[in-house]
């Protein structure tokens, strides 16, 4: 439990010192809340395709804010009961206005699901703060550093590297101790590698060069930087939704805290690609390269790319979201990866059924 948290409804009067007692004291998993006002930024992109609809079957009112008008990857009737809103947050960032904008909604939880600097968050937490029931940010796997154990809990890891990881983990720590100053309650959920239907997937080289796909399809060589036992952990849109759901639903439970949000397990670079290339009924020839030799053989950005994904080598335990969130994602990663493969266009050959 978490000292000096207000855990209760924003609203709730307590008149006697029982009543606090009674509502901490409730078992965490079985705290439900519906019927609420929730505004999702970034509404439209990856995990909102999928967290949405099923937030509206929740029962939520759903306001969905995303900078342009792009269609969500995978069409769902219950978008139809969606409030859209349009918002440039870069602008009213600069300008000192997205917190206020954001806070004009009234919703009781605020899910962002693109904020990636520290001083962005921050500005919508003071904005927030004493607005809002709960904010609940979607982070990244990478505020951990590479693997030194596995699997890596949210306990265990080594320290962020790059700017973008660094600035997720910075994130992280400013809302936990937000929640646990006695501020606003918040959640931070970390994703893998996000796929499904719509766009590229990580690929068995940890990039996003489409050739990679053409090779193991024709059965042909496949250079691997190193030894292929790297690790991915990838994880489906809709299991990232599922855990961002269930965030809401136990707030309790999930206030303060972050979590890992995976598939159930992870791939090494060997293992992805004899999978992928027997979608196509091929068996992977692959041939280890050392990384000086990899970068002669490709573009920079996607060397770059294989480097920050196969260096990190991560595979993340879910146990923490298992037991608070009752987190049971439903994809497999190779599962999660082939969803947005058969969803690519100019395939060289169908996958088989």
């Amino acid at each position: 439990m978490l000292v000096g948290v207000a855990l209760y409804p924003v609203g709730v009067e307590l008149s006697e010192p029982q009543d606090l007692l009674r509502i901490v004291s409730t078992p965490p998993h079985r705290s439900r809340l519906s019927n609420m006002r929730i505004a999702v930024i970034g509404g439209t992109g990856h995990v909102g395709t999928f967290l949405v609809p099923r937030l509206v079957a929740g029962g939520h009112e759903v306001i969905a804010l995303s900078r342009g008008t792009r269609e969500p990857y995978v069409s769902d009737p219950a978008w139809e009961q969606v409030r859209r809103v349009r918002v440039d947050r870069e602008a009213q960032e600069s300008a000192g206005t997205f917190a206020a904008t954001v806070a004009g909604l009234e919703a009781e939880v605020v899910i962002d699901m693109v904020c990636f600097t520290e001083s962005s968050a921050r500005a919508l937490v003071d904005g927030l703060r004493g607005r809002i029931a709960h904010l609940i940010h979607c982070g990244s796997l990478w505020m951990h550093g590479p693997s030194l154990k596995l699997p890596i809990t949210e306990d265990n890891a080594s320290p962020a590297i790059g700017s973008y990881g660094v600035q997720k983990a910075a994130i992280a720590r400013l809302l936990a101790e937000e929640t646990q100053a006695g501020g606003l309650i918040t959640t931070s959920l970390h994703p893998g590698h996000i796929s499904g239907p719509g766009w590229p997937p990580i690929n068995p080289l940890g990039n996003l060069d489409p050739g990679v796909w053409d090779t193991l399809a024709a059965g042909e060589e496949l250079s691997i930087p190193g030894l292929g036992t790297e690790l991915m952990h990838h994880v489906h849109a809709d299991d990232v939704a599922q855990a961002f759901e269930l965030a809401v639903s136990h707030r309790e439970a999930a206030a303060g805290h972050a979590f890992n949000v995976v598939a159930p397990a992870a791939l090494t670079v060997r293992g992805f690609a004899q999978i992928a290339a027997s979608w196509f009924d091929q068996e992977a020839v692959l041939r280890s390269v050392s990384w000086e030799e990899f970068r002669a053989q490709t573009t920079a950005e996607f060397a770059d790319q294989s480097w920050e994904h196969l260096s990190r080598s991560q595979f993340a335990s879910i146990d923490k979201a298992r037991r608070l969130l009752d987190y049971a994602p439903n994809f497999e990663p190779e599962a999660a990866a082939r969803a947005a493969v058969e969803s690519l266009p100019d395939l060289p050959r169908p996958i088989r059924p």
